[in-house]
């Protein structure tokens, strides 16, 4: 095909989708093609998977070409699905600069804050957003919670304002201001045998099974580098989740021992269901960071928002650390029952 085929070929496309596209369509197209896989898009979008399919069919049938080949279990672009894709940014892109350039406008008395935190933080950014929420009460928010892997993502692709995560890896083009301690700890069932002794060595942790999060977890990677700096083997893992929540269902049940951050238990109390274990080399402290892309234009809200956090992030991490030392105080009985596990 010509240049000039091709120049007119994109050109009748960009009319086809103009036309007879809708936005929903495009988000789902960008997402299956960003992701690489239907099931990551509708967990992503919090669409039901025959909905992802439905909505892919009617765009390829606009299109009237196919968009994406299977070969096994991998999905492809065809040369017609990339330039859709191409299209598809360009278009987001344009969207956002669109917002950014209105919430400037309006200032910070209204407007919208999209903001992306990685599993572990999500006990800590209600706290950033409804105090910032009650200063500014008609700034709207986007919060997607999601694991490390897919929030590397996210920046890669521009898709949020600002991110809260754990230390960047090296090499990742982000600007990151440190928030607030995140201290990690081993967390076991209330009832648990360990749960009532006091400075465990290392070496007697390993002689348990721990239930973790998946491979390059935060916290995961944090507890293997500490045993690798006492010249210690990796633990035995029962069972790997992806979720803070089931691993807590998990340990309460009995399967095993943890480490997570001493922020996960915010919402326990003195009567929850899980202790934290008196153990050596722990608390691991790390930080909590607030990020955005390197040379990354700010909105007004935005800016507004790295702003207080940074003033009233030590403030709020107070408050939090008065909740959680009721829960580090709780004292721990051998015949104590199992609590009720509602709530967590």
């Amino acid at each position: 095909m010509t240049k000039q085929n091709q120049k007119g070929a994109r050109v009748s496309l960009a009319g086809a989708l103009a036309r007879h596209t809708t936005l929903r369509q495009l988000q789902v197209f960008e997402a299956v093609a960003r992701l690489g896989s239907f099931t990551r898009a509708a967990e992503e979008l919090y669409l039901a998977q025959p909905t992802v399919s439905m909505q892919l069919k009617k765009l390829a049938d606009t299109v009237g070409m196919p968009l994406f080949v299977q070969t096994g279990i991998r999905i492809q672009l065809t040369d017609t699905g990339r330039d859709v894709y191409t299209a598809c940014q360009e278009v987001f892109r344009a969207m956002a600069d669109l917002e950014v350039k209105v919430a400037d406008l309006k200032g910070v008395r209204r407007g919208r804050l999209r903001l992306a935190v990685i599993t572990s933080a999500k006990y800590l950014a209600p706290h950033l957003l409804g105090q910032f929420g009650r200063l500014h009460p008609g700034i709207d928010f986007s919060l997607k919670v999601t694991n490390r892997e897919r929030l590397l993502e996210r920046i890669a692709n521009h898709e949020d304002d600002l991110y809260v995560l754990g230390e960047p890896p090296p090499g990742l083009e982000v600007e990151a201001h440190p928030l607030v301690p995140n201290p990690l700890v081993v967390m076991a069932s209330r009832d648990h045998p360990l749960a009532g002794e006091h400075n465990i060595s290392l070496k007697r942790l390993l002689e348990v099974p721990f239930v973790l999060r998946e491979s390059g977890s935060g916290t995961r990677d944090a507890l293997f580098r500490l045993l690798e700096e006492h010249g210690l083997q990796t633990p035995i893992v029962r069972m790997e989740l992806s979720s803070n929540e089931s691993i807590k269902q998990a340990i309460v049940a009995g399967l095993g021992i943890t480490v997570l951050s001493l922020h996960s238990l915010a919402l326990e109390g003195t009567n929850g269901p899980i202790a934290v274990l008196d153990a050596q080399g722990f608390p691991i402290q790390r930080h909590w960071y607030l990020a955005h892309s390197r040379g990354q234009k700010l909105s007004v809200v935005a800016q507004t928002f790295l702003d207080f956090v940074r003033q009233e992030g030590p403030h709020i991490a107070e408050e939090l650390d008065r909740k959680l030392a009721e829960v580090r105080a709780a004292p721990v009985s051998r015949t104590e029952k199992k609590s009720n596990i509602t709530g967590l």
